[in-house]
């Protein structure tokens, strides 16, 4: 079966072009104003409007409010929101509200971690399983933080779900081959800076994968 990938946290024509270019299947939107990649809804627009329709656009939440999700959905950008810190009952309501395809964060330090994406079967579409960030820290991912793949054999999935923490180009082979990820999804694997996104990696991440 073929991998599918998601560059996350594009913010520029350039670079959400060279994912396209080389194969993403989705391309994720950050809408968190703590993050370097953070987006306003106009810029987000336009970008949108570059993205063909069997490419997904995925757009990227912080437990947010329902003002916030209605006017991503309203501004037409998204087709599938990612949750992060945000419980399974809150992800059943914005998947109810917003009509969309609804991922889960589940950050990941523990096995006990993997079990409480028990909790979202029914509320969410997808678990992306990411690496826990430390408890000061102001973003729950985007941190080039892994979690130990082992933890992952012999685990019962729930839902369907995909692979976040701390990929890049060298290792997101050996990830795939490892936990068996149909999805994988990468944001600081493939920067030069924090925010600031590198075509050169964007492509070799996803030859990678392809590979």
């Amino acid at each position: 079966m073929p991998v599918h990938t998601k560059i996350c946290g594009l913010s520029t024509p350039e670079t959400l072009d060279a994912a396209l270019r080389h194969g993403a299947s989705h391309v994720g939107f950050v809408f968190f104003p703590p993050s370097p990649r953070h987006l306003d809804f106009a810029r987000a627009a336009q970008l949108a409007a570059r993205v063909p329709s069997h490419v997904r656009r995925v757009g990227v939440f912080v437990d947010p409010d329902d003002a916030l999700v209605e006017e991503a959905v309203a501004s037409g950008t998204i087709d599938a929101v990612q949750l992060h810190k945000t419980a399974a009952s809150r992800v059943a309501a914005i998947r109810a509200r917003s009509g969309l395809e609804s991922w889960a964060a589940v950050a990941v330090k523990t096995r006990a971690d993997l079990d409480a994406a028990r909790a979202f079967a029914g509320a969410a579409d997808r678990i992306l399983y990411d690496a826990k960030t430390p408890d000061d820290a102001k973003l729950p991912g985007g941190m080039g933080l892994r979690f130990d793949w082992a933890l992952l054999d012999g685990f019962r999935h729930h839902l369907p779900w995909a692979l976040s923490g701390g990929l890049d180009p060298a290792n997101v082979g050996e990830a795939i081959a490892r936990t068996g990820a149909s999805l994988v999804d990468v944001s600081s694997g493939v920067e030069s800076a924090p925010g600031v996104k590198d075509m050169d990696k964007i492509g070799a991440f996803l030859k990678a994968t392809q590979s």
